[in-house]
């Protein structure tokens, strides 16, 4: 029997909707988290470049986790107040009129549009993008994927009504409504002045005359915006059915992950940095004022009038599990345990190797590979993995490098993602950044922030500032002069190894195709 409103509603649902993991968890109204489910999607590789996954087994693991979360708080779907979601930006999930997906969603891991790139970069698009937008676009855009399904296979843009995010079509799942918000707009289709969609941006990339379903042009496929915290809708009765959740809970409109990563980690106002280390390499400083620059977007903020300056790269936490699935170490928490303690016990004396973690992405471009360099007979696994550790917290500072030549940076950055729950890469983190680096409570901040997004919208909190006190810091990582030393000097050679490779990773880009 599914559950309805009525009672006591006084808890929050959060969910974060990245690339492979669905997360989500029960909070109490202070950001408090009371019990949290998780389940992985499957991701697909078809043909070489291409990132893609089935937005239906996309639902289904969001139903999975929000079940899994309830079971373990211990509550009914009565008990929750509101929900917010916050999900991974860029890449496509489109619909048809009917609200069935048109095709797999393309992730923005996906590196298909080589060719679009290419003929933007030499021509006027790519400054014209900046100045207008606020970024220039990379493979995974929607304006790229767009452009690529355009010129290879129109009929999927003919048979497209609506072009979405994916936490956009989760929550349409759950309430039946369409829509997405500024923050996730702003990758492609908004002025980066105005926070507004932006026609002329559409005309740009050579959208702006694609007919579709009735005669649609693009412009009119593009979802309304609402405010990240505004009710967009609420759980319908099949959205109750499937998940557990009462009829009638009210669903805020959401936000890209890395602002609800933001706001759970109550970096809210300008100046303070927040990282993000998991699939993507994410370094986030607020703005009041827009500044534009080629290393990194400048996106809307959950906050009207305030922009996110999100330098990113595919380049993070990610190489972790890729080491642990190649060479068989179990992905347990033992497994990474052990990985830790190999990386520790490596720690002494300067670095031995350099590893670019370029697996999906890098700060150099689309063709930038991983590797190790300097291996020899008498490296251990040890000396391998502190290698990769390091090699993607020095990743993480050539984007905070360009952040910092820019905005005012605060001597403290809060941490989260995969690496924050080691307290050896935490660490790492400080010594290479010298920041003091803080990590708050809670294993989920991207779900804490869509969860404070919710209360926000019905009314439980008056600002994102009053959200931003409920954060409790349960670690600090001072930097550690001697470290700092060690990973300067690893930062040197990190950089001056990427520079020189630059024409060798063009070259084999273009002869192998990958």
């Amino acid at each position: 029997m599914t559950a309805t409103r009525g009672g006591a509603a006084d808890l929050l649902l959060g969910v974060d909707a990245g690339q492979t993991v669905t997360k989500a968890c029960v909070f109490d109204r202070e950001g408090r988290e009371l019990g949290a489910g998780t389940a992985r999607v499957r991701v697909h590789s078809p043909r070489p470049n291409w990132v893609e996954r089935d937005l239906d087994e996309v639902w289904t693991a969001t139903v999975a986790a929000i079940g899994a979360a309830l079971t373990a708080a211990g509550v009914n779907g009565a008990r929750l107040g509101a929900v917010g979601i916050v999900g991974h930006n860029d890449g496509l999930y489109l619909l048809d009129g009917a609200g069935r997906p048109v095709r797999p969603a393309v992730t923005a891991m996906d590196t298909r549009a080589h060719d679009v790139l290419r003929d933007w970069r030499a021509g006027p698009v790519w400054a014209r993008a900046l100045e207008l937008t606020g970024q220039v676009p990379y493979a995974g855009s929607p304006s790229t994927l767009l452009a690529w399904f355009a010129r290879h296979d129109p009929d999927v843009l003919d048979r497209t009504r609506w072009v979405l995010f994916c936490k956009d079509w989760l929550r349409y799942r759950l309430t039946g409504a369409i829509a997405t918000d500024p923050s996730e707009a702003s990758c492609a289709f908004t002025s980066v002045r105005t926070q507004d969609y932006a026609p002329e941006a559409l005309d740009l990339y050579g959208l702006g005359e694609l007919g579709g379903p009735g005669g649609l042009g693009l412009a009119d496929r593009l979802p309304p915006l609402l405010p990240s915290a505004a009710v967009a809708g609420e759980v319908n009765a099949a959205g109750a059915a499937a998940t557990g959740l009462a009829a009638g809970t009210p669903v805020v409109t959401g936000a890209h992950d890395v602002d609800g990563t933001a706001v759970g980690l109550g970096a809210v106002e300008p100046g303070l940095l927040s990282l993000v280390a998991g699939t993507f390499s994410i370094n986030q400083v607020v703005s009041a004022d827009v500044v534009v620059d080629e290393r990194w977007q400048a996106r809307t903020f959950v906050e009207p009038g305030r922009w996110l300056a999100m330098s990113t790269s595919a380049s993070s936490a990610t190489n972790l599990d890729w080491w642990r699935t190649a060479f068989g170490v179990p992905g347990t928490d033992d497994g990474y345990a052990t990985l830790e303690r190999e990386a520790a016990d490596a720690l002494a004396g300067p670095s031995q190797l350099v590893y670019h973690p370029f697996l999906y992405g890098s700060p150099y471009g689309e063709t930038a590979s991983a590797a190790f360099l300097g291996v020899r007979g008498w490296h251990t696994r040890g000396d391998l993995v502190r290698g990769l550790l390091e090699g993607v917290v020095l990743g993480h500072r050539v984007h905070v490098d360009a952040l910092r030549e820019r905005f005012a940076l605060a001597d403290v950055a809060r941490l989260s993602g995969g690496a924050a729950r080691s307290a050896v890469w935490s660490q790492m983190f400080a010594d290479a950044l010298d920041l003091e680096i803080e990590v708050a409570a809670g294993t989920e901040l991207g779900a804490r922030g869509a969860a404070l997004l919710a209360a926000l919208g019905v009314g439980w909190y008056s600002s994102l500032a009053e959200t931003a006190q409920t954060v409790r810091i349960v670690r600090r990582h001072v930097p550690d002069p001697a470290r700092q030393a060690v990973l300067a000097d690893a930062y040197r050679r990190f950089v001056a190894v990427a520079q020189a490779l630059g024409p060798w990773w063009d070259d084999h880009h273009a002869a192998s195709g990958s």
